[in-house]
């Protein structure tokens, strides 16, 4: 059984990615942009810090104190987290195992990838779905051929419905993309990201 992708990690590295942070305010940057994929919170980014950190794919930068507060660590990305992410997001892109939850937290996270890496993987996950359609439409006409009635096939058709939408979706920000419309400028813009998390 293939194991589950880690997409607190995933977030965390993408968060890191564009600055240095603490995990308070990466805690506070999920819940306020709703990563509704990352559950358990505060626990799984905690638990998610600690093993990025034990693979060395983040490392500890600065430990500070204010007032009261409890004391906290900033960590920061390293160039070998910054493969890590490049790498699983792709990978994630191209091929998230039939987990719509997965491709939606990939996406969410599209931003911090140069623009034709994202272009290259789209173009990928673009052609399996291309290719899922086109088994499911070959399935589909077997079992009709065979005479089998419609009803009994009706999940393969759901099926291929939701892939023909999941393809058109695709399809339009490819184009969005070649097109210039949307674009960005490799990671997230860091003026952005602290008038999201405001005062830390």
């Amino acid at each position: 059984m293939a194991r589950r992708p880690d997409l607190v990690g995933l977030t965390v590295l993408a968060m890191l990615s564009v600055r240095p942070g603490h995990p308070y305010e990466l805690h506070r940057f999920i819940v306020h942009t709703h990563k509704n994929y990352v559950t358990g919170l505060p626990r799984s980014l905690y638990h998610a810090v600690d093993k990025l950190a034990g693979e060395e794919l983040i490392v500890p930068v600065e430990t500070s104190r204010e007032g009261r507060r409890p004391e906290r660590t900033i960590y920061e990305i390293t160039d070998e987290g910054r493969h890590e992410l490049a790498t699983r997001l792709r990978t994630l892109l191209e091929n998230p195992g039939g987990e719509r939850r997965v491709f939606t937290a990939a996406l969410s996270l599209i931003g911090v990838l140069p623009v034709p890496d994202a272009l290259q993987s789209l173009r990928t996950r673009e052609a399996a779905l291309e290719g899922n359609v086109a088994g499911l439409n070959g399935h589909l006409k077997a079992l009709r051929d065979s005479g089998l009635p419609d009803v009994l096939a009706i999940e393969l058709d759901y099926e291929r419905a939701l892939t023909e939408t999941e393809l058109a979706w695709i399809r339009r920000l490819i184009a969005r993309l070649e097109s210039g419309e949307l674009n960005w400028s490799g990671t997230f813009n860091r003026d952005q990201l602290e008038n999201v998390l405001g005062e830390s």
